[in-house]
Parts: structure tokens; sequence; C-alpha cells
């Protein structure tokens, strides 16, 4: 059964890396995405996360449902809050047959989490505050 996590505990990579090992699978990937000081020429500080919880979950609860329907498992932590550089913002991770799959999923996860799943940000940079997903 996939498991779903948006909170403002921070992310524990490994605990949900172990949730992923199993015998009937040969391949795991996953994606982690953290907070980085630079995008082209703009620094980031801080970001902080907020969300319309009911709807994120339950849009996640969509993208992964099929996903697991096919034999693989699905592993997503969203944190929301305050966050510093370097801190880990979202973890997305598939364990599936065979890497190709796993990697098909990670991708098409992390993509559309990114797209449909309403969960915001506000970017604390050195000279403005800008919003986006």
């Amino acid at each position: 059964m996939y498991y779903l996590k948006i909170s403002e505990a921070p992310i524990e990579v490994n605990k949900l890396y172990n949730m992923l090992k199993d015998p009937k699978y040969g391949g795991i990937v996953t994606f982690i995405g953290t907070v980085r000081q630079w995008t082209g020429d703009i620094e980031t500080k801080t970001i902080d996360y907020t969300a319309y919880q009911p709807m994120a979950e339950h849009q996640l609860e969509k993208l992964a449902a099929p996903i697991e329907a096919k034999g693989a498992r699905v592993v997503i932590a969203h944190r929301l809050g305050h966050l510093e550089l370097t801190d880990e913002a979202v973890f997305v991770g598939v364990a599936a047959g065979h890497r190709a799959e796993a990697f098909e999923w990670c991708q098409y996860l992390i993509d559309n989490l990114k797209k449909d799943v309403p969960i915001w940000k506000k970017e604390t940079d050195a000279d403005k505050i800008r919003w986006g997903n």
C-alpha cells in the first residue's frame, strides 16, 4: 500500500527509502528535492510551503493508486512550513520489478505532483518574495 505524507515534520529519507525495499522489487528510484540557493541569478534565502491539505492528499492518492495497481510501491512525502537551504522539501520513491518502470513512474509522480497537487511555495529571495509551486 502506498505511503503519502504532507507534514511540517522533517523528511526522514532513510526511513522512507526502507519502506520501498522488498524482495519482489528489483528497482528502486527516488527523487529528493531540496531547497537550493541559486536559480539562475536569483538567490533564495528560505522557502515556506503551504497546501490545501485535504485536496493535496486526494491528488496524491490519484497519482499513486494507478501505479500501485500495476504492482509497484509508491512513497511520497512533502514538507510544509519554513525550510532553510539544503532542507529536504519532497521525497518521491517508487519500487518496481524492473528499473525502467521505477524510473518512468518516479518521473511521472514528481512532474504531476508539481503540476496537479495544491502545494505552494513562498520563496524569500535576496531581493524580493516570489510565489510558485
